[in-house]
């Protein structure tokens, strides 16, 4: 009799009941798993709109797939996710908290798409897992940033792929993702514009910023070093490997309080204003 209910009410649709009994059937011999709702996610989302992609498939392969993606995604509990978050917790919460949003969000989007259902993570918020990313207010003064242009106009004291990633860092506020990612056929060295593609914008949307005239000789010279490779900074290092370097930057100076390469963009856009520059130009030429 359920049986019959279900048929007449997916005639009622306009289903055909054979095609459907099919679809139920093998959705129940094989259940979507963990592993394959994420990378569903992945796929069709976090591609095309994450620029930290490899970052997200590096955590998930480390802390998630070895523990609970072979599971069915309809038969793991929050039980089961916790125990993932509260291994990560231990040594990084803040990593924990950022793996929880990135599942979470991969959760709602196979359930909105009808992909797979499960709702295990929806009572669950970032302290319940780890910890939030503590909001950083750090800027540099007038002494510490000129002691960093002095290094980078030096161009001796780091290895060149630095020395350059400072100097565009400085200068255009962009994030380090921006600047390691980017490639020379986002350089219109015509009309001197710097066009920063959606794949590698944090917030997935094209970015637009012209070249400062003091910038366009060293912009010229780097093309001339790094063409034949495509890359801006002629090789491609991963992002851990530049913010580890970034984050001792600070020892070199004997800066007493520690600042990030992530720091600059603060530091620019609040000179900026303090000289009076519009608030939604500064916001532009960040990105934001």
């Amino acid at each position: 009799r359920d049986s019959r209910d279900k048929c007449r009410n997916w005639l009622v649709d306009g289903k055909d009941p054979r095609l459907q009994l099919n679809l139920t059937m093998e959705e129940s011999l094989k259940p979507v798993t963990v592993q394959e709702a994420i990378e569903y996610w992945i796929r069709e989302y976090a591609e095309d709109n994450r620029a930290n992609v490899e970052r997200h498939k590096a955590e998930l392969r480390k802390h998630i797939y070895p523990y609970i993606g072979k599971m069915a995604l309809s038969d793991c509990e929050t039980r089961y996710w916790l125990g993932c978050f509260d291994r990560m917790k231990k040594k990084t919460p803040v990593a924990a908290g950022y793996v929880f949003q990135m599942c979470k969000q991969a959760l709602k989007f196979c359930r909105v798409r009808r992909y797979a259902v499960s709702l295990a993570l929806e009572d669950l918020s970032i302290p319940d897992v780890g910890k939030k990313q503590a909001k950083r207010d750090r800027v540099l003064s007038d002494k510490e940033a000129g002691d960093l242009w002095s290094a980078i106009i030096d161009g001796t004291r780091f290895m060149p792929y630095y020395t350059n990633l400072l100097k565009v860092a400085m200068v255009f506020g962009c994030r380090t993702q921006e600047i390691r990612l980017s490639e020379w056929n986002e350089w219109d060295m015509g009309a001197w514009v710097w066009t920063v593609p959606k794949a590698h914008s944090k917030g997935g949307e094209k970015i637009i910023r012209p070249v400062p005239e003091a910038m366009r000789p060293f912009i010229q010279e780097l093309h001339e070093e790094n063409k034949s490779t495509g890359l801006f900074l002629g090789e491609l290092k991963g992002s851990e490997a530049v913010s580890q370097w970034g984050r001792t930057l600070y020892k070199r100076f004997d800066h007493a309080e520690p600042w990030t390469l992530h720091d600059l963009r603060r530091t620019l856009a609040t000179h900026l204003n303090n000289m009076g520059i519009a608030p939604h130009v500064v916001e532009q030429l960040l990105g934001h």
